[in-house]
């Protein structure tokens, strides 16, 4: 048992490319901004730059739409990503997402991808500008800076409509509470709706503002994303004061770019294509006795993926083979299971295997 602990864990890497996930969890951040987490069935290290972006692969009244979202989440927490969304007043896939994306909701992502990120731009002293909902990719980096100890002088100012608008308040407050170097400071540009107290900022970002809250922004490196206006208001202030916009960094919180759509729309025709070619006497049946159900699954596919596509639940903590909490009987068939650990040599003599981490070689049956 100690032995196969100590063995290194078998997960796979995130690479650039199509990847099915699964959303795991659904966090209501404001009244119209919603975080959707996702993990992949069999265990996948989500490594990517803190500020990169992904695009979703959807289908929305049977059409095939795309589009781009920052990753919200950091590389530091790596075995899943989110991405957060605010609801738009008629857009399409915002809505949807909003209206239809659920836990136990699979779907497609390609990447990641994007040239806005932290680490390809590191400095020591770093000026991070965030209107609404472009607070994602930056929020990244600074999950990024705060969970890995990062030796930089964070200065981080967000705007946002009201205080009800504040996204990742309470997490923001948490951090910069903690890191004498990182210093917040939030706008909003009117407090008078609904009566909300607010004792910060208010207006709109002006020279005279960022000059309080970071005097020294001439010597640091400048990390923007929001709105258009937003973005253009503080290329025109930094411009102004001699900035040298070489150190200047911003993320467009728009439409997927060309570029990476037909990347995407290349790779989901692919994956068309190889589904289509893959007949029915190459997938594994795998059946479940105890349920009376039986679903067919690719090769490489999981025994617990299989009883997801079902409806049915088999209890699982870690996902990787180490916890022993998806545990089955394997009644019939062979499987090639790589755990880490999970199950002793005496359970695998019993006919146990764990579902998480086991791939039929062929047909097989479960007790479940």
């Amino acid at each position: 048992m100690v032995t196969n602990f100590l063995n290194p864990v078998t997960t796979q890497t995130w690479a650039n490319g199509r990847h099915v996930v699964r959303c795991v969890k659904v966090i209501q951040e404001t009244w119209d901004v919603r975080t959707f987490c996702f993990m992949a069935e069999q265990p996948v290290m989500f490594f990517f730059k803190p500020g990169q972006f992904v695009t979703l692969e959807l289908e929305i009244d049977g059409e095939c739409v795309f589009r781009s979202y920052t990753i919200a989440s950091s590389p530091s927490v790596p075995y899943s990503f989110s991405i957060t969304v605010k609801r738009v007043p008629g857009g399409r896939v915002s809505n949807w997402l909003h209206d239809q994306m659920d836990v136990g909701h699979e779907l497609a992502v390609h990447g990641p991808v994007g040239d806005f990120n932290c680490i390809d731009h590191a400095a020591d002293k770093v000026l991070m500008l965030s209107g609404g909902v472009g607070i994602t990719p930056l929020m990244s980096m600074t999950r990024w800076f705060f969970d890995t100890n990062a030796a930089v002088d964070l200065a981080f100012i967000h705007c946002a409509r009201t205080p009800r608008d504040i996204i990742f308040h309470r997490e923001l407050e948490h951090i910069f509470s903690r890191i004498p170097e990182f210093k917040l400071h939030i706008v909003c540009e009117r407090d008078s709706e609904l009566n909300q107290a607010w004792s910060g900022f208010r207006g709109f970002l002006s020279e005279p503002m960022l000059e309080l809250m970071a005097p020294d922004f001439l010597e640091r490196e400048v990390f923007c994303c929001g709105p258009t206006p937003f973005m253009s208001a503080v290329r025109r202030l930094l411009t102004q004061r001699g900035f040298d916009m070489s150190r200047y960094h911003e993320e467009s919180f728009g439409a997927t770019p060309v570029d990476v759509q037909e990347d995407v729309h290349e790779l989901a025709e692919q994956a068309e294509a190889e589904a289509e070619e893959l007949v029915a006497a190459d997938m594994h049946c795998v059946e479940f006795a105890s349920a009376g159900k039986s679903v067919r699954i690719q090769p490489g596919e999981t025994v617990h993926a299989a009883a997801s596509k079902l409806g049915l639940h088999i209890p699982k903590a870690c996902g990787m083979g180490i916890c022993g909490t998806c545990r089955v009987p394997l009644v019939a068939g062979e499987v090639d299971m790589e755990h880490n650990g999970g199950i002793t040599d005496e359970d695998v003599a019993e006919g146990f295997i764990l579902s998480c981490c086991s791939r039929p070689k062929g047909n097989v049956t479960v007790d479940w």
